[in-house]
């Protein structure tokens, strides 16, 4: 098996469900009747005459006008919701539990569409069908083209009912991302020029100025980014992930797993036991945010609790599927920036 084969089936095993909740669950069938149902009134562009976009696999989809029966990623819908592009269906983790919107969902009203499915594998066809999408949008994680959230089972299928368009978040930093994003949203008929849009750019620029000047001035603190799942702890290297590729760029000191460790997950990750969660030194840990992630307040494991950075309550969450607009990118980079400034040297 290549390194890049290797590389997509353990990034999307670890970011589809935290880790080794992914590679233990039980996927939920195409076309499960839980997938909940949501308004179908939205409208998902104001914008009239023809449409195209030229997507980061080079494809250009083409419509006689700008697409209503937007489909998306929970978090590109999220993220698209920012600028005022509103979608009909959404798959990908969307509630929790409680009923409840997940993080991944933003600020979106999430009994306003129609989930076609909130956990991995799942996707409802029929639902998707009677939807009579236009587009279907998703970020993708590999270099191959690989729809995130989009069944390989039903994948024919899917792309048999409506064009695709894919946003890359594969090895690169996150402006990219964002820029694409802030591309995709004019051409859907968003205003780019509204003062909550252009504010929110210029806050995510001062935040991001802030991380480098705490970064440049504390460059012996050092943050490792972790995972947590019942039986593995893992900690992500900086390479890879737009965020931490960002980050990095603006300064900040990263714990970097092994190179046997990346070299056997394609350069993502480092899996470790409990037992074996202190073999890194950290000033500050950035944690897994997902609703598939164990939250660090519900961490057990008396190895965790005596790590420096836990005992010193050097702790933030980490946004580690970003939503792609610039309001909700301020946050995380602020958090970061915060960490650092009022971190004291514990590792």
């Amino acid at each position: 098996m290549s390194n890049a084969r290797t590389a997509r089936l353990t990034r999307r095993g670890l970011l589809a469900a935290g880790g080794a909740l992914g590679l233990g669950a039980v996927l939920t069938a195409c076309g499960d009747d839980g997938a909940k149902d949501g308004g179908a009134d939205t409208k998902g562009s104001a914008k009239t005459g023809p449409w195209s976009f030229k997507d980061d696999r080079g494809t250009t989809v083409k419509l006689d006008e700008a697409p209503r029966n937007i489909v998306a990623f929970t978090g590109v819908a999220a993220a698209l919701y920012d600028y005022g592009i509103e979608v009909k269906g959404v798959f990908g983790p969307t509630t929790t539990k409680d009923g409840k919107a997940d993080v991944q969902a933003g600020d979106m009203d999430v009994s306003k569409v129609t989930v076609l499915g909130n956990v991995w594998d799942q996707f409802n066809v029929e639902k998707y069908a009677a939807l009579a999408p236009d587009v279907l949008i998703s970020t993708m994680f590999d270099d191959a083209g690989t729809l995130w959230y989009v069944p390989e089972a039903s994948k024919d299928k899917i792309a048999k009912l409506a064009p695709s368009v894919g946003i890359s978040v594969f090895d690169r930093q996150l402006t990219g991302p964002l820029q694409r994003m802030w591309e995709l949203a004019e051409s859907l008929g968003a205003d780019m020029t509204a003062a909550k849009v252009t504010e929110a750019k210029k806050r995510f620029e001062a935040a991001s100025e802030r991380l480098r000047k705490a970064a440049k001035a504390k460059p012996e603190i050092k943050v490792l980014v972790g995972s947590a799942s019942p039986e593995l702890f893992y900690v992500s290297g900086s390479n890879l992930s737009i965020d931490l590729e960002y980050f990095k760029a603006l300064g900040v000191n990263f714990v970097e797993p092994t190179e046997a460790a990346k070299k056997a997950t394609g350069g993502w990750f480092e899996s470790l036991s409990w037992e074996n969660v202190d073999k890194h030194k950290a000033d500050v840990i950035m944690m897994d945010d997902r609703s598939s992630a164990i939250q660090p307040a519900d961490i057990t494991e008396a190895t965790w609790k005596q790590l420096p950075a836990v005992k010193a309550g050097h702790v933030i969450a980490r946004s580690t599927e970003p939503i792609l607009s610039y309001d909700k990118c301020v946050a995380p980079v602020e958090a970061l920036a915060e960490a650092i400034e009022k971190a004291k040297k514990v590792s």
